[in-house]
C-alpha cells in the first residue's frame, strides 16, 4: 500500500504581518526576527524527522521559513501555484476600519458560496484552487513519500480544502498561525488529516 505523509506549515512572521499590513501575493516580504526564530524552532524540532522534499510557494518569507532544511541539501520545489492568494487593491496597505469591514463581508460571502467574488484586482477562491489543482496532481504522482510545504494562510485554507475534498465554504474550519503545521496522509488514494495547526514546536 503506498502512503506518503504531507506536512504543510505557514511561512514564520514578517514585519507586515506584525503591522497588520496586508501581503497577498503582490508583496514580497522578508521574515522578521520573530520569523527567523520560529523557523529555527521548527527546524530544530522537526530536523531528524526524514523529510526527503521540500516544496515552497515563490516568495521569500516560505523560502526562508524552511532555509535550514534547503541548506540540509533536501531538494527543493518552487511551485508557484502555492503563492498566496492576491488580495488586490488591498496589498501593501494597512487594514483600515473600512477595509476589515471589506473583508470580513467577503469572508461571509465566500461561506455562503459566493466563490467568485474577490476584492477589485484580487483573486477569487475559485481562481486560487484552480491553480492550486496542479500541486495536488504533483503531490500523488511524486515518488517522495515524507514532503514538507511551506505556504501561505488564506492559499493553506483552500489547498486544504483541495486535498481533503472538502468544499471552499468551509475554508473557515481551518485555522491558522505563523509556522502552524498540518500533517496529512496519502494512502489508498485519498488525503486523511493527522494533525491542525500544531504549533507544539515553537513551545519553549
Amino acid at each position: 500500500m503506498t502512503k506518503k505523509l504531507i506536512y504543510i506549515i505557514r511561512h514564520g512572521e514578517t514585519e507586515l504581518n506584525r503591522l497588520g499590513i496586508v501581503q497577498g501575493s503582490g508583496v514580497d516580504a522578508a521574515l522578521n526576527e520573530t520569523g527567523i526564530a520560529q523557523a529555527e524552532k521548527f527546524y530544530q524540532y522537526y530536523k531528524e524527522f526524514g523529510f526527503n522534499k521540500v516544496i515552497t510557494s515563490a516568495l521569500i518569507r516560505t523560502h526562508q521559513s524552511v532555509a535550514n532544511f534547503i541548506q540540509d541539501g533536501l531538494p527543493h520545489v518552487v511551485m508557484s501555484e502555492l503563492n498566496e492568494i492576491s488580495w488586490g487593491d488591498y496589498e501593501g496597505l494597512p487594514q483600515s476600519k473600512e477595509q476589515m469591514q471589506a473583508y470580513l463581508s467577503m469572508l461571509s460571502r465566500w461561506e455562503k458560496g459566493d466563490l467568485q467574488a474577490k476584492i477589485p484586482n484580487g483573486e477569487s477562491p475559485l481562481e486560487l484552487q484552480a491553480r492550486q489543482e496542479r500541486v495536488r496532481h504533483y503531490l500523488i504522482n511524486d515518488t517522495m513519500d515524507k514532503v514538507l510545504i511551506c505556504m501561505h494562510g488564506r492559499a493553506m485554507k483552500s489547498f486544504l480544502c483541495l486535498l481533503l475534498n472538502r468544499p471552499l465554504t468551509q475554508m473557515e474550519t481551518f485555522q491558522h498561525s505563523n509556522l502552524c503545521l498540518y500533517a496529512l496522509q496519502y494512502v489508498q488514494d485519498e488525503f486523511q488529516l493527522l494533525q491542525s495547526n500544531d504549533v507544539s514546536h515553537l513551545k519553549p
